[in-house]
């Protein structure tokens, strides 16, 4: 079995945009790597992202500000490896549990989960070296599409234990913006 090789990030969901970035900028002497007025992301160190903001008075208008509307979104682990998360995929398939959203984020191929709280973990891998995200997230297709593009992951799979090379499994596919999932919280 194969486990994470670290703790990436987490995702938080605000009524207080400004005030959330303001903090972690100050608490963590954090750089904010990419913003637009619903999502900011930051980092402390070489990761593309620390923590993520998300505002959900542009994502999800009319929430109350209340813990069940706000707080963390989400927890995210990387793998050392595509083939680590492929088969974690696999091995998790088998027993039953299933991505509710398997997304490339250009700088990530994602497969998000909910525990049976409804906790959501994201299990990932880096699609591109440290510098390479940073210059990504700061970048014109990321402005165009900061949530990324829907992915197979079955076809991944396959593709992966028929010997396809790391490069191609993590090459940003094309495709149109993937919608945000209900089941992520982030839209109504």
């Amino acid at each position: 079995m194969t486990s994470p090789a670290r703790l990436s990030h987490i995702v938080y969901q605000t009524r207080r945009y400004q005030e959330m970035i303001d903090w972690y900028v100050h608490v963590f002497e954090a750089e904010v790597l990419h913003r637009n007025p619903a999502l900011a992301f930051l980092t402390f160190d070489e990761e593309n992202h620390r923590f993520a903001i998300a505002d959900l008075n542009v994502l999800k208008p009319g929430g109350d500000g209340g813990r069940g509307d706000i707080g963390v979104n989400h927890v995210a682990f990387t793998y050392a490896g595509v083939g680590d998360l492929l088969e974690t995929y696999a091995r998790l398939k088998a027993a039953g549990i299933r991505p509710y959203w398997p997304i490339h984020h250009g700088i990530t191929l994602s497969l998000y989960y909910q525990d049976p709280d409804e906790n959501r973990v994201e299990l990932q891998v880096d699609a591109l070296s440290p510098d390479a995200a940073r210059d990504f997230l700061g970048g014109p297709v990321f402005a165009a599409n900061p949530v990324g593009v829907p992915i197979d992951p079955d076809a991944l799979l396959a593709a992966y234990r028929a010997g396809a090379d790391e490069a191609t499994l993590l090459g940003l596919p094309p495709g149109a913006p993937s919608p945000i999932p209900e089941a992520h919280g982030l839209t109504a």
